[in-house]
Order: C-alpha cells, then structure tokens, then sequence
C-alpha cells in the first residue's frame, strides 16, 4: 500500500480561491469558479458533505476489513484444528478399515481351510472305496486263476475222473460267473467338479462383489472431499453481503462469455477449459512394470529392478504396459490434457471398461478392438479402432495434447496445446458405455494428468 501522499494547497492554482467544490461526475476538488467555467452541466457538491459521505463508505470497509480479519483468525484456529483431526481420524480410519479388512481375509482363509479339508476328506474316502474295491478284485481274479488252472488240469485227465470232477467244479465256476463284481460308479468325481463350480460362482461374486462395494468407497471420499472444495468461503460471502450494487452494472455483457456461445463449438484453450473433467489414475487397472504417483496423477515405465506387483489385482493389464483412468465420461462435454516427457510413443486412449485385459492378442490392445479408440503418436500422429489405422501426416511438436470428448454426439477430437488449440483429429461413432480414458507407455516415458 502506498504512503498517504503530502497535503495539497487548500487554494486553486488558477484562481487562488478556496477549494470547497467537489465534482462528483470528474471526482475532482475544485473552486467555484472552475464549477462554473469547466464543469458545468455536471454533478456538483461541497467537500465537506462530500468528505461525510465517503467517511460514511470509509467506514463501512473498516468495519467490513476488520470482520473478515477476525473471521480469518476464527478460521486459521479452526483450520489447524481441523488439520490436527484430519490426521488423527486419517490414522483411525486405516487402523479401523485394516481390522476389517484383515478380518475379512482371515475368515476367507478360514473358509478356505475348511473347504480344503472337506476335499482332502472327500479324496480320502472315495480313495478307500477305490482302494477296498481293488483288492477284492485282486483276490477274485487271483480265485478265477485258480479256478482256471484246475480246468486246465481237469482237460487233461482220464475219462472216470473227468466225469467224477467236473459238475462239482462246473457248479462252483457258475456260482463265481454269476456273483456280481464291485463297479466303480461313475460318479465319483461328480462332488470334485460340484465343488470346482461352487467355488467358481463364489468368486465371480465376490469379485462383483468387491468391485463394486470399492468403487463406492471411492467415490464416496471423492464425493466428500468435491462437497468440501466446492464449499463457498466466508471471506467471499461476506464481500458478496458488503458488494454495491451499482445500476451501472447492470444491463452488461458477461466478459467471460466465450465463443461458445455464438456457434456452439469451442475455439480458444479458455472455451475448452470450461469442460475441464477431473482424472486420476487407477492403480487396480496398471500393468506391473508401470508406477503410478503424483497423487495418482502420474505413471511411468518401472526401473527393471522393481516390480509393483505386491499386490495382484485382477482388473489389472497383465501383458501390456496400459492403465486406465478411475473415473468413467459420459457427460455431454468433457475436456482433459495430459502432458507427455521423455520417450515420444504413448498411446492415449479411451475405452470401456469391459476391454479385455488378460490376453496377449491384439483383443487388449487400445485402438485394435471394437472397445478403444486410440491416438498413437510416435515419429508421425496416428488414430485407431478395432485394428485399422490412419495415418497423420503431423509430426508431434507439443508435449501436452488436449482431448475433447462429445459423449452423446459420439465425437473424440485431439488437439495439441500450446499457446493455441492445433486439432489433429475428430473420431465419430456411436459409444454405448462411459469411456475410461487409457495410456499405453512406450520406453522412458511419463505422462502426467493436468490440473486445470
């Protein structure tokens, strides 16, 4: 703030008469005499009814300035406090959450003990029966040996002994043809496959299951910490209260309009910004050999020495190194940018989130399936759908490409930013699930989500 400057003359400097006039229309100290030969026509007071009125506004803004200062010192007490209890229920809320959790893991061991010991059982008796019935088929065809060597002996005796022998041993080779033998039943192995089948539809529902309950959990803090960001703030509720409303304002176009509003389409960086969509990336969906950090807003190629594979999410690209972003677009407009160091060869996609993610074929790949459209962007731009390619004759020249999507209207349009939207390509087609914005890495690459 600059210093009050030094006390003028109390005298006109044309007239040397006393300057009591005030012009409000020039907001000019004059005297009566410059009232009557310059101003005339405009609005004309005395100073001193002038100096109580703008006494009157002086004190209006000290009043105002002193009640944001002690609403700010109320605030500052109150962030710090609020800061201390961010960290402490931060702190309960992983303790809590970890007990649950690790309950929950300790029952599904628990349950997994028990159905493993239910099969080792089940595999116990059917291998008694198998066994017992193996060795009373061992013992009756060691008898039928017997039995047989006899027959052979018997052939070759005489007539009399012959005659005296054989209906004895006739009746007794009867009685042993028609005594029926232990069969395996042919469902034994029915329980195995019955329990595999159970097993399987538990898991698929539990992973449903998990999904869509930590998708929930997600949102919700999201939900919470938007709802705690949008909130307006005191300062600027009480400088609305104290704001003039001047009829002057009133009846102006809106400076911020933009070329929107004329023809519909954005033009300038600023049209698009209006559009601007909050990404982060998700970590559940990252292939092993890329890390993810910046508050989730960055990813990059691993060093060979590590792997973030502690944990094996099942959403997660196994053979190719892509991530998808959290958050799903199926808004009428949405507009983000992402900004691209090191290598030249990503791939900046947009996908559904039923994209296969398992396969080594092309069916995971972005841009080579029904279920991606992908800008690939190497020596030469490219754009790509279900494997057909066209190319681009523009040569990158920007780190930062902007991507603008039109859910309803079925449009994809990428520019590079700079000082100026330069637009490399528009995709048309008709989507029928939210678009989950997806980046293939090519090597020492970054690429960064952008705050706007």
């Amino acid at each position: 703030m600059e210093a009050p400057k030094k006390p003028r003359s109390s005298l006109c400097r044309k007239h040397s008469s006393r300057l009591d006039i005030y012009c409000c229309t020039d907001e000019q100290i004059i005297c009566a005499e410059c009232a009557s030969a310059e101003h005339s026509g405009h609005t004309i007071g005395l100073v001193r009814e002038e100096r109580r009125r703008k006494q009157k506004e002086l004190k209006t803004v000290q009043l105002m300035t002193r009640q944001i200062l002690e609403k700010q010192e109320k605030k500052q007490k109150g962030m710090g406090k609020t800061l201390e209890l961010i960290q402490e229920e931060a702190i309960k809320t992983k303790d809590h959450c970890e007990c649950i959790l690790v309950g929950v893991i300790d029952s599904l061991q628990k349950h997994y003990l028990s159905v493993r010991g239910m099969i080792e059982s089940l595999e116990a008796s059917t291998a008694a029966q198998i066994q017992t019935s193996l060795r009373g088929l061992q013992v009756k065809m060691e008898e039928m040996k017997k039995m047989n060597d006899e027959m052979d002996r018997l052939a070759l005796a005489d007539d009399v002994h012959f005659l005296e022998y054989w209906p004895s041993l006739k009746q007794l080779c009867m009685k042993d043809h028609l005594q029926p033998s232990e069969e395996v039943s042919e469902d034994t192995l029915l329980s195995f496959a019955l329990t595999k089948s159970a097993v399987e539809k538990l898991g698929r529902q539990l992973k449903q299951l998990f999904d869509d309950e930590f998708a929930s959990i997600y949102q919700s803090a999201e939900r919470g910490e938007q709802q705690e960001s949008g909130e307006e703030t005191e300062v600027d509720d009480m400088q609305q209260r104290y704001e003039p409303d001047t009829s002057e304002s009133k009846g102006l176009p809106d400076t911020n309009a933009t070329e929107t509003d004329q023809d519909g389409e954005p033009k300038t960086r600023a049209d698009f910004l209006q559009y601007a969509c909050g990404l982060t990336f998700d970590q559940r969906t990252a292939h092993e050999d890329l890390v993810i950090s910046a508050g989730d807003k960055e990813v990059r190629l691993s060093p060979q020495t590590f792997k973030s594979s502690a944990v094996r999410y099942p959403e997660r690209f196994l053979h190719r190194r892509q991530v998808l972003c959290r958050e799903g677009l199926q808004a009428e407009h949405c507009y983000y940018e992402v900004e691209i160091t090191g290598g030249n060869k990503v791939e900046i996609a947009l996908a559904y989130k039923s994209i296969d993610r398992k396969s080594r074929m092309s069916v995971s790949a972005f841009g080579a399936n029904e279920k991606s459209w992908s800008l690939d962007r190497s020596t030469n731009y490219s754009v790509s759908h279900k494997a057909d390619s066209i190319q681009l004759t523009t040569p990158p020249t920007q780190k930062r490409i902007g991507v603008y999507l039109k859910f309803k209207e079925g449009t994809v349009s990428f520019y590079e930013v700079s000082d100026t939207m330069k637009f490399l390509y528009t995709v048309e087609a008709e989507f029928k699930e939210p678009l989950y914005p997806g980046f293939w890495l090519g090597e020492d690459c970054r690429i960064r989500i952008c705050d706007l």
